[in-house]
């Protein structure tokens, strides 16, 4: 006899209720995807830092022109609602009190992974390509590379290239921008 296990699928309203209601909580670190509630790893040393260093360069070479969102909810669909380590906004004067950000307002969206390196590649990168995230940099602490997926479609992204040691990376929508993947990683 074959147990199949049944499986719930939550909408983002459902997941904001439960909010809401004190079913989930800050202490709850948790994160819809897919439909799917997922806890979110904790974060390392390692890992704590290098977000907060690109939060601290992108925010000096964006101050005025972008948002830096850090570890913050992205809305994404009716069903996924993740919250990326950093995501790169359209500005509005609101700071999206009125709503979370939605693919059309999101520039570039990282991920800084040790544990997490394969769910990140291979859950949330493609469902940020589906979402039509136009640009996602995934920092591999591990292999001290950062890659960068770009020109999304519902199977993936078509355009990925690895950068490293001594390369530069132009943050999109500012051409004039440009982080080292040195400074990132250091």
């Amino acid at each position: 006899m074959t147990v199949q296990i049944l499986r719930k699928k939550f909408t983002v309203g459902q997941y904001h209720q439960m909010i809401e209601s004190g079913i989930l909580t800050d202490r709850d670190r948790v994160e819809l995807l897919n439909g799917e509630i997922l806890e979110m790893s904790p974060v390392g040393r390692r890992h704590a830092a290098c977000a907060d260093r690109l939060t601290e360069l992108l925010i000096v070479q964006l101050v005025g022109k972008a948002i830096v969102r850090t570890q913050n909810p992205i809305r994404l669909s009716d069903d996924s609602e993740p919250q990326p380590d950093i995501a790169v906004l359209r500005r509005r004067d609101d700071f999206y009190a009125a709503g979370h950000p939605q693919a059309d307002d999101i520039f570039l969206v990282i991920e800084v992974a040790d544990t997490t390196i394969e769910f990140d590649r291979e859950i949330k990168i493609p469902t940020y390509a589906q979402e039509n995230i136009p640009v996602v940099w995934l920092v591999d602490l591990n292999a001290e590379v950062v890659e960068v997926f770009q020109e999304p479609t519902s199977q993936g992204y078509r355009n990925r290239q690895r950068f490293q040691s001594d390369q530069m990376l132009t943050i999109p929508n500012f051409s004039e921008t440009q982080l080292g993947v040195d400074q990132i990683l250091s």
